[in-house]
């Protein structure tokens, strides 16, 4: 099965991008916070690390769980042993009197969602409401499986591909892609994805 993450700006905005980094922790490591007024989305892909707030509360987090992060939201990241983590960040397009909130989650609590004429599986990790001004959702492709649309979106995206292999088209070209490789998509741009039954050479 391939699996994927991608992040999507729910915004045509033109100023901070959404960024799609894998980040690798080393042993007894902790994270740093991010840039004033921009927030955060961790995903582990590997390995767990533990999740701590400024009022003391801590998550363990594993395999396929997550957080959200408000901008100036203070926290960090800590690893006992190595961990990678898929990490999202973004400048924050605020809402008058809208405001978002620390989530902890992993995927499988998440419901597989409808994909009207398409056949992978969708799970969406943030709530659709107005305040959280990006998305992030697993896509889950069987072998054999491709979209079935030629996606174009008005909005930048990227994502990490965190299981199997498969074929990419941007644009004109096409790309073998395999676990760990991670695809940063500009406005506009024709994209498609097949998850071939065969190994790509």
């Amino acid at each position: 099965m391939d699996k994927y993450i991608g992040g999507i700006s729910n915004y045509a905005s033109y100023g901070f991008p959404l960024c799609d980094v894998p980040h690798k922790m080393q042993e007894n490591s902790r994270s740093g916070l991010p840039p004033n007024d921009v927030e955060r989305f961790m995903f582990v892909v590997q390995g767990s690390a533990t999740l701590s707030n400024a009022s003391g509360a801590h998550h363990q987090m594993t395999l396929d769980s997550y957080t959200y992060l408000p901008p100036n939201f203070e926290h960090s990241l800590g690893c006992g042993a190595s961990a990678t983590l898929a990490v999202f960040e973004r400048r924050y397009d605020s809402l008058e009197n809208h405001f978002t909130e620390q989530i902890v989650g992993s995927t499988d609590q998440q419901p597989l969602l409808e994909t009207p004429g398409e056949v992978f599986e969708l799970r969406k990790l943030l709530p659709p409401s107005l305040p959280y001004d990006f998305n992030i959702h697993i896509m889950d492709f069987q072998p054999g499986e491709f979209l079935n649309v030629k996606e174009v979106h008005y909005n930048p995206h990227g994502l990490l591909l965190l299981e199997g292999q498969g074929i990419y088209r941007l644009g004109n070209s096409w790309y073998p892609v395999q676990s760990g490789d991670a695809i940063w998509m500009a406005r506009f741009v024709p994209q498609w994805y097949t998850a071939p039954v065969q190994r790509c050479e």
